[in-house]
């Protein structure tokens, strides 16, 4: 079944060529070959760009590191997840088996996807502007720069243990080979936790709030 049109919300593009959304919806769960990683890979970088220049725009005073948590939140699994599941994509995807454990990733990467294939059929200035549209209220609704959870720990820790830094040991990733989780095991203060997730840098992060809690922070 193909969707040439998405009009939910902030959201409406009509594509010219409606297989895009169609692959864009595609898990490799369902087809190995023909599936939505490409356009997952292009979406990416979109969304990135955009996101990034929205918030060059929206925050003329913050700096860099400032910049960079709010653009780590914005285009964080969480987000793009709740993006995706306020337009009803997790509905439409097609997907092999979607346990509860990986619906987040595997709805982040679809709406990661969609924004590539619209990309590929009406070109950047296209994409940016769906991006913007709905970015902007979500960027709207922090008034200071988040901190992520590894940026949070570092502080305390250097704070509290004479300048010491928490040190994160990379452990073998676990599940299918096209589609690994990884694990990642943080210590500090006498303390250790694990956490995983779809890439290294989500991984560290959810090690880094399991230890938070762990340290009562």
């Amino acid at each position: 079944m193909v969707w040439g049109l998405i009009n939910v919300k902030q959201l409406n593009y009509n594509f010219k060529n409606p297989e895009l959304l169609d692959l864009a919806l595609t898990q490799s769960g369902v087809n190995a070959n023909h599936n939505n990683e490409r356009l997952e890979f292009v979406g990416d970088r979109v969304l990135g760009l955009s996101v990034a220049a929205l918030l060059y725009e929206m925050f003329p005073n913050e700096n860099e590191g400032e910049l960079s948590r709010r653009h780590a939140m914005l285009v964080s699994t969480e987000t793009l997840a709740r993006v995706a599941i306020d337009f009803g994509l997790d509905k439409k995807i097609h997907h092999g088996h979607m346990t509860a454990g990986r619906i987040k990733h595997i709805c982040a990467n679809a709406m990661e996807a969609v924004f590539g294939a619209i990309f590929i059929d009406g070109g950047f200035d296209v994409a940016r502007k769906i991006i913007t549209d709905i970015w902007r209220e979500l960027a709207s609704a922090d008034i200071t720069a988040p901190k992520d959870a590894k940026t949070t720990l570092q502080e305390f820790v250097q704070k509290h243990d004479d300048g010491a830094l928490p040190v994160y040991e990379y452990l073998s990733p676990t599940g299918a080979s096209h589609n690994p989780t990884f694990n990642v095991r943080v210590t500090a203060m006498g303390q250790t936790a694990t956490g995983c997730g779809a890439s290294k840098k989500a991984a560290s992060i959810a090690a880094a709030a399991e230890l938070l809690k762990k340290l009562a922070i």
